[in-house]
């Protein structure tokens, strides 16, 4: 995968300065828990949201988005990012969207990281 296109996937600056801080490693035994974690994390967006339940589903983005930021998951961090702000004009138009770009690339994206730091190892 191109540089440029992996760079719109994951954060590089950040994960490069992880794997040189604590060592791709380490940071895959992070990325390994973030798995493990991501269905319940992408099923209480869903269930939010079937729901009706707008005040929950921005709650669950904000830590979803904190989550995928803290092992480097840039995309599907900037849309948990754009979700989680219910306040916003685009929001209501806009939410499912977000909702379903990170259900479409959640799995993906965490593949590309798994790959990617395990290159790094």
């Amino acid at each position: 995968m191109a540089a440029a296109e992996l760079d719109s996937i994951l954060d590089l600056n950040t994960l490069e300065q992880y794997c040189s801080a604590i060592g791709a490693g380490t940071l895959l035994k992070s990325v390994v828990l973030f798995e493990q974690l991501m269905p319940e994390y992408v099923g209480n967006l869903v269930s939010a949201q079937q729901a009706n339940d707008k005040d929950t589903l921005c709650s669950e983005a904000h830590k979803f988005k904190g989550a995928a930021g803290s092992v480097g998951l840039k995309r599907i961090q900037q849309f948990a990012q754009l979700l989680q702000h219910g306040e916003e004009a685009s929001w209501q138009q806009e939410h499912l969207t977000w909702l379903n770009e990170i259900v479409e690339y959640a799995s993906k994206d965490l593949q590309q990281l798994k790959e990617y730091l395990e290159s790094k190892v």
